[in-house]
């Protein structure tokens, strides 16, 4: 029986939306895709090769518009080699942003206060990162960046 006491929240909802919409465009090319457990530490996307002699981990951030993606803290603890950020993830035109663990980090931006990075909206919405699937395509770019 589901539990229908606490209902998803539009934040979760949003997530989702980005990351099995992330997860279809790759499957289309060629890759294949599991989406992990929930709020684990870790990536939203394990991505493999037919033979699974490849393997990736991907971060999704998804957002309901064009703002800036928070990063947390400290930009030493991110992880993750690939990075899909989907806007209007709730809508029927998503648009995805596929930026490197590097580009996210010398692109980050530090709030005033020395709190949290975030990844302003004119740092990630470039047309080098817009909808640049290819950049996950070729195979031997990738086996450099397996983990």
């Amino acid at each position: 029986m589901i539990d229908q006491s606490k209902p998803p929240t539009r934040h979760q909802l949003t997530g989702n939306s980005g990351l099995y919409y992330a997860a279809w465009h790759l499957s289309r090319r060629g890759w294949h895709v599991m989406p992990t457990v929930r709020n684990a530490r870790g990536s939203n996307l394990i991505v493999t090769n037919d033979d699974e002699s490849l393997y990736f981990g991907i971060q999704s951030k998804a957002l309901s518009k064009r703002v800036p993606v928070p990063l947390g803290l400290s930009l030493e603890m991110l992880r993750f080699v690939w990075w899909i950020i989907t806007i209007n993830a709730n809508t029927d035109a998503p648009v995805c942003f596929i930026l490197r663990l590097e580009e996210v980090r010398a692109l980050a931006f530090r709030s005033r206060d020395a709190g949290a990075y975030w990844l302003q909206p004119k740092a990630y919405d470039r047309d080098e990162f817009r909808e640049a699937w290819h950049r996950l395509g070729a195979v031997p770019e990738l086996q450099s960046v397996t983990t």
